[in-house]
């Protein structure tokens, strides 16, 4: 076999991930050290979110996904190509029968005239086949049996990348049932407000500023509450087409997010090449493009070809399959270029460029690869730390606004203070919200980064 034997290109993997928790963490902060022995998640992997409603949504999503559907008819059609080009490696064997009545001219020259028609009935049998000798066609089976491999890790991806988007939108919606809640909540402390400064301008104790005041906190709040419905119904729309569903067809009840983000064992930095699909993809397709390579040098040796034809040939049907109506012609031909104007040598340049493409794309993959699980290791270590800190923020701004509210029914402080009190503590409360959701996303995109439990060792052996 003529051009290079192929091997895996090398990348940068650094000992250990940079972000990764320190040595004195904690398990249940949900972090876990990368150990030698760790495995890669398995199977399911939106089980470790304990959610039922998520677990049924993801199911549904393995079975009736559109975009799914597409990507798994692409891998068996590049299935088929294998079979296809394995085909070439032997003989292809035709038969073309024909029946025909003859009559040559009178006139013909160099010949006794003879006009009375003939018949010829014709049986042939025709081989022809390739002898693979510079490897030309095994080079094109094994290049197609790697793009199938390709093909059933772009399917792995796109499978892996449908899931986490589902579990991402699922999180969302939840983030808004907390939100939703949080503001309903927040209105009937409002409402009570509104009545407070109602009764105390009646009874002559606060100027009527307070109740405008207190009207305008609540509406606003209101409108708040209100707009939270257009986002989370966005969100379940789109959690029904990834399910395969009109959104007419699904209607999810609320509830609230009030979950901590899953351990998620990492691994290590050696491991994540050999557990994300698009790595293994991009792997798959470097190792075909070296292929081209080999088909593109065959070209600049002969074509051995080995013809054969045999068959029954006769002038009727009474003689047709008569033993002397036999024929038959065996032999080898070579065929070479001579001069094609630097065609092969063109081509032969192309297939350089392309695999040296190949292989830079392999390695900025795997990079990305590098780069997707730090960044959400960073986001789930800080967030962790901007949680606690986020805590202990609410619950000052609570007692802030438990202390001025009584100091406004005491008559000491102006309701100012309380509306002041009031939009802080909201707005503390929803950062507090939106960091959950933040810390649950993170632990999506970091199994996603991770590869979702899928393994190499799972590509299809051709």
């Amino acid at each position: 076999m003529v051009g290079p034997k192929y091997r895996q290109p090398s990348t940068p993997v650094p000992a250990e991930f940079k972000e990764q928790p320190p040595e004195s963490f904690k398990e249940s902060d949900g972090w876990k050290r990368s150990q030698p022995a760790d495995q890669a998640l398995r199977g399911k992997w939106w089980e470790l979110f304990g959610d039922s409603k998520l677990d049924e949504l993801e199911e549904q999503v393995t079975i009736s996904n559109q975009d799914l559907k597409v990507a798994e008819a692409r891998f068996r059609e590049a299935r088929a190509m294998i079979r296809f080009n394995r085909a070439s490696q032997f003989p292809t064997i035709s038969v073309g029968p024909s029946v025909s009545s003859l009559r040559d001219s009178a006139h013909r020259p160099f010949f006794a005239s003879s006009s009375s028609p003939t018949g010829d009935f014709v049986l042939p049998f025709d081989l022809s086949y390739e002898l693979d000798v510079w490897g030309r066609v095994r080079r094109t089976v094994a290049a197609a049996r790697e793009e199938a491999q390709a093909s059933a890790a772009d399917l792995e991806t796109v499978r892996l990348s449908l899931h986490a988007e589902l579990a991402f939108d699922y999180l969302e919606l939840r983030a808004a049932d907390a939100e939703k809640q949080l503001l309903d909540d927040t209105v009937k402390a409002y409402v009570d407000g509104l009545k407070l400064t109602t009764n105390r301008y009646e009874g002559g104790a606060a100027p009527r500023s307070d109740v405008e005041q207190a009207k305008t906190q609540l509406a606003s709040t209101q409108a708040q509450d209100t707009d939270v419905g257009v986002q989370r119904a966005q969100f379940e729309h789109a959690i029904a087409v990834l399910a395969g569903k009109p959104p007419a067809d699904l209607s999810i009840p609320p509830a609230p997010l009030d979950t901590q983000p899953p351990i998620v064992p990492i691994g290590l930095p050696s491991q994540l090449l050999e557990r994300r699909p698009d790595v293994a993809a991009s792997e798959r397709r470097v190792a075909e493009a070296n292929e081209q390579i080999g088909i593109a040098r065959a070209a600049f040796f002969p074509t051995l070809m080995l013809g054969a034809s045999a068959g029954l040939e006769g002038t009727s049907l009474l003689n047709w399959f008569n033993w002397p109506s036999r024929f038959w012609a065996v032999g080898p031909s070579m065929v070479q270029t001579l001069f094609d104007a630097g065609r092969r040598r063109a081509t032969s340049d192309a297939v350089l460029a392309s695999y040296d493409a190949s292989v830079a794309n392999y390695r900025e993959t795997a990079l990305t690869a590098f780069q997707q699980v730090e960044d959400n290791l960073a986001a789930l270590r800080i967030l962790e730390q901007e949680s606690k800190e986020q805590r202990e923020a609410v619950a000052a701004a609570e007692e802030s606004l438990r202390i001025f509210t009584n100091r406004y029914k005491g008559g000491i402080d102006t309701y100012l203070q309380v509306i002041t009190a009031q939009t802080a503590t909201l707005t503390n409360q929803r950062t507090e919200v939106d960091i959950r959701r933040r810390r649950m996303e993170a632990s999506v995109l970091l199994i996603k980064a991770l590869g979702g439990g899928w393994d190499k060792t799972s590509l299809p052996k051709f």
